[in-house]
C-alpha cells in the first residue's frame, strides 16, 4: 500500500532525506518510483523558443536576459505556421508533449492572441501543450484554458531565501500567485527549479518543501542543473558535484511520488551513467532535440541510443494509464522493498522523534 501524499514536509525530514547514505537514498526513491510510474518508461518532451531575447527580467542564470551581454541574436514572436510546422517535427521525432517558451517578464496584449492560436495549433496535432510565458493575470490565465493549454511552467527557480540572490525584478511570492492562478483555472502545473547556482544545501531543501507543499504537487518537476552561459553573473560559479544533483532528483520522487520528475537543463554536461543514475532515481521526463530554448542538448539521436542501451522507451498518455490501471489491480509490495527492511527505513519518521 502506497503512503498518502504529504502537503506537510518540514525542513528536517528533507535534510534527512538528503542525508541518507547514497546507496540508501536511491533505493528507496526507486522503491517509490515503481509504486507509481513504470521505471522504464521517460515521458519526451519538446521545447521551443518562440520568442528569443530582451527579457526585461535580471534572472542572472539567463541568456535572454536583457541586462547581460552573452551574444544571442534578439527575435521576435515566431510565425503561427513555423511553430506549427516545428510542432508537427517533433511529433514524428516521437515528442508527446510540445511545449512553447517565451522570454517575457509577462505576456503583452498585442502578442497574446497569437500565443492562443498556438496552443489551439498544437493540440490539434494531437500533442500535449505547455507554455512558459512569464508571470501571468487571472485573465490571461483564463483565456490560455479555453484554447486547450494543458500545462503552464512556471519555476520557483530556488528556495525564498536565496531567490533576491538570483532575481531582482520579480518577487518569490508572484511566482506563487502564477501557479494559483493556473491551478484556479484548471491547467496542470509544471514547477521546479534549478541547481548550482551557488545555493547552499539549505536551500536545495528550501526549495523541494515550497513545491512539495503547494495544496497539490505539479504534474511535472523539472530539476534544472545550471548551464552556465558566458556574460551571466553566474558564468564562473563552481561546478555542484553530480552525485548532489542524483540526490536533488531522489528526494524530489520521494516527496513528489506521483509527479513527473523531469531530467532537465544541463544534461549535455551529463555522461550517459549520471544519467542513468537519474532515471534509477526517479527521473522520468526529459527534454528532447537538439537545443533547449537557447543552450545546447545532447542530440536526440544520442538520447535515443541510450534509451536503447537502459532498456528504457518514451511514455504516452496511454501507456502511462495502463501501467497505472495495471497497479491498481495487482499489489506490487513483493517487488520493492518493505518499509521496515535495513535499506528502506524511514529516515522521516526517524527524524520527527
Amino acid at each position: 500500500m502506497t503512503a498518502p501524499l504529504r502537503h506537510d514536509w518540514q525542513n528536517h525530514e528533507i535534510q534527512a532525506l538528503f542525508q541518507l547514505p547514497f546507496n540508501d537514498l536511491l533505493y528507496r526513491a526507486h522503491g517509490v518510483h515503481r509504486q507509481h510510474f513504470d521505471p522504464n518508461a521517460v515521458q519526451v518532451s519538446t521545447l521551443l523558443s518562440i520568442k528569443t531575447g530582451a527579457c526585461p527580467e535580471d534572472c542572472k542564470y539567463c541568456s535572454q536576459s536583457g541586462h547581460y551581454n552573452t551574444g544571442l541574436e534578439k527575435e521576435k514572436l515566431l510565425a503561427l505556421e513555423k511553430v506549427l510546422a516545428e510542432a508537427a517535427a517533433a511529433k514524428t521525432n516521437g515528442a508527446s508533449r510540445f511545449c512553447m517558451g517565451a522570454a517575457w517578464k509577462h505576456p503583452s496584449k498585442k502578442d497574446f492572441p497569437l500565443v492562443l492560436a498556438m496552443v489551439k495549433g498544437v493540440r490539434e496535432l494531437g500533442l500535449e501543450t505547455c507554455m512558459t510565458l512569464g508571470q501571468l493575470t487571472e485573465e490571461q490565465t483564463q483565456e490560455l484554458a479555453t484554447a486547450g493549454l494543458d500545462y503552464y511552467n512556471h519555476n520557483l527557480d530556488t528556495s525564498r531565501e536565496y531567490y533576491d540572490k538570483i532575481i531582482t525584478t520579480r518577487h518569490f511570492d508572484e511566482r506563487l500567485d502564477t501557479l494559483a492562478h493556473v491551478r484556479a483555472a484548471g491547467i496542470k502545473v509544471c514547477s521546479g527549479g534549478i541547481v548550482g547556482m551557488g545555493e547552499s544545501a539549505n536551500d536545495r531543501v528550501g526549495l523541494l518543501r515550497e513545491l512539495a507543499n503547494l495544496p497539490q504537487h505539479p504534474e511535472s518537476v523539472p530539476i534544472n542543473n545550471l548551464v552556465k552561459i558566458e556574460g551571466t553573473p553566474l558564468a564562473n560559479v563552481d561546478d555542484l558535484d553530480p552525485f548532489d544533483f542524483i540526490r536533488m532528483i531522489a528526494v524530489a520522487r520521494i516527496l513528489m511520488p506521483q509527479s513527473h520528475v523531469r531530467l532537465s537543463a544541463g544534461r549535455e554536461q551529463m555522461n550517459d551513467q549520471m544519467q542513468a543514475l537519474c532515471f534509477f532515481a526517479g527521473a522520468n521526463s526529459i527534454f528532447y532535440g537538439d537545443r533547449l530554448l537557447t543552450t545546447a542538448n545532447p542530440l536526440a539521436s544520442s538520447d535515443m541510443q541510450l534509451f536503447a542501451r537502459l532498456g528504457i522507451h518514451p511514455e504516452t498518455a496511454h501507456s502511462h494509464a495502463d501501467y497505472a490501471a495495471d497497479l491498481s489491480r495487482h499489489s506490487i509490495d513483493s517487488q520493492i522493498p518493505p518499509a521496515g527492511s535495513a535499506l528502506f527505513f524511514d529516515a522521516t519518521a526517524e527524524a520527527r522523534q
